[in-house]
């Protein structure tokens, strides 16, 4: 079994009204020096799988099929075997190419 922690976020050229209102509300409380907020979401996921190299799939895929619209968010994300140690990280960025490597 492995971990999968996933990070969504906005495109960046993708307009951020929450970022937009929680910058706002950070100025209004004295934050002047916090400033350009994007929200995004994490997902964790326990993925039954005992073979590191297609539990990475199963978490790719998933980011692919339903955890990011690849119109408007981008993901990345990183696999732990259940001791918590980093296995593979994986990304929109290169989800079609193959040069994810799983760490031994």
């Amino acid at each position: 079994m492995f971990k999968a922690r996933i990070e969504v976020t906005l495109k960046s050229k993708i307009l951020d009204p929450q970022g937009k209102a929680i910058e706002s509300s950070l100025r209004n409380l004295g934050f002047t020096k916090l400033s350009k907020v994007r929200t995004g979401k994490n997902i964790d996921i326990v993925v039954d799988e005992p073979d590191a190299e297609k539990a990475l799939e199963l978490a790719k895929s998933a980011c692919v099929k339903l955890l990011a619209n690849p119109v408007t968010e981008e993901y990345e994300g990183e696999l732990f075997d259940m001791s918590g140690k980093s296995v593979a990280k994986f990304s929109s960025s290169n989800s079609s190419r193959s040069e994810v490597k799983v760490k031994s």
